[in-house]
């Protein structure tokens, strides 16, 4: 069901302040950097921060699925509960998320536009590269 890691979501209610943390910290400005999302390519993944999304939470990682609606229904078959629906959040992209039977949250992307680079980017020049 799970291709591989593609999104670290992390709760950003400053978002401002978040996103010249993370730039100082990543060396790299971020691809998308909008009020609503602030998302930078690190590595092949995103991480995003999200200024709507409760840091009482934390970061929600988001596993690549070729459905979401299948994939959020194994997991509520599996004993999950639905935290988020899947919706579309842009570009054909579908999101969702569950709370596991432990209280974790797991969240499930569909991106058709995904893919892997054929080789490791270069790391950023920020600190503690």
């Amino acid at each position: 069901m799970f291709l591989g890691l593609r999104v670290v979501m992390y709760p950003a209610p400053d978002v401002v302040a978040s996103k010249a943390w993370w730039t100082s910290v990543l060396g790299v400005e971020p691809y998308f950097d909008e009020s609503y999302y602030v998302g930078y390519h690190v590595g092949g993944f995103e991480l995003a921060l999200d200024p709507h999304a409760d840091p009482v939470h934390g970061p929600v990682t988001y596993w690549g699925v070729p459905d979401a609606d299948q994939a959020l229904k194994r997991l509520v078959a599996a004993g999950a509960t639905v935290r988020e629906g899947v919706q579309e959040v842009g570009g054909s992209i579908r999101a969702a998320s569950v709370t596991d039977p432990t209280g974790s949250t797991v969240g499930v992307i569909e991106n058709p536009h995904f893919a892997l680079p054929e080789s490791p980017p270069q790391a950023g020049s920020g600190p503690g590269r």
